[in-house]
């Protein structure tokens, strides 16, 4: 079962869309004509496709696309042919120009299907994502949560370092990172630093110290209080 969102302003349009994933069958679909209630619920649930219209009533696709979750395929769905250049860039595997017909729109769901199977993406909803997905130089990285050493904001970038040393730079926010991890396996420490708890070694109200002989970090003080409580222990 594909998980899809579709976010449009036009009720005719969000009909159009239920009436072909139900003929298609192996889709479950929720529509939204508020883009604000539609991204809400795409950074709780997570859906395996967004269709995602461009001229949103004020709100422009293009932009929302760039807060979409990395896990999340992109299709656009929009009445104006010259959006298509930007739509691409913004990392669309489809671009369906309205109106459309159901053999086009089969088209569009079977390149995301390939898109999320190159991705190891499909399965998802069987089993728990143990991956951080993100975006990194015009390609998405998949990073095994395992390896995460810890997690830095550096302005409107994250950097993750790696256990072995290497590390992976996106552009996201640290707030969105936060939002695919395990829930209580990490530890948010600093206003730039997210730390597992198994990196953990040593802890104190100002450091936390990391394995493997792996340096220190700094614990900011509004975080001190409530980062003591949930470890359980430090001076």
């Amino acid at each position: 079962m594909i998980r899809c969102v579709a976010i449009d302003d036009e009720p005719i349009a969000l009909s159009i869309i239920d009436q072909y994933c139900r003929r298609r069958g192996d889709i479950r679909l929720e529509t939204y004509s508020v883009p604000a209630r539609g991204m809400r619920r795409i950074r709780e649930w997570r859906p395996d496709v967004v269709f995602l219209d461009i001229e949103l009533n004020g709100t422009s696709g293009l932009v929302l696309a760039r807060e979409l979750p990395p896990a999340c395929c992109l299709i656009f769905t929009t009445a104006y042919a010259h959006y298509a250049l930007e739509g691409f860039e913004a990392n669309a595997v489809d671009f369906l120009h309205k109106p459309y017909f159901y053999d086009r729109f089969v088209r569009a769901v079977q390149k995301a299907e390939q898109w999320l199977r190159m991705h190891d993406l499909l399965a998802k909803a069987e089993a728990p994502d143990r991956r951080l997905l993100l975006k990194s130089e015009y390609r998405n990285v998949a990073v095994p949560i395992d390896t995460i050493l810890y997690v830095e904001s550096i302005d409107n970038y994250v950097r993750v370092h790696l256990a072995d040393g290497r590390s992976v730079l996106s552009k996201i926010p640290l707030r969105a990172v936060e939002e695919q991890l395990p829930p209580g396996e990490f530890l948010r420490i600093h206003r730039s630093y997210v730390v597992p708890k198994s990196r953990i070694a040593g802890f104190s109200r100002t450091e936390v110290t990391l394995t493997n002989g792996a340096g220190t970090l700094p614990v900011g003080k509004t975080y001190a209080e409530e980062a003591m409580a949930l470890l359980g222990r430090g001076e």
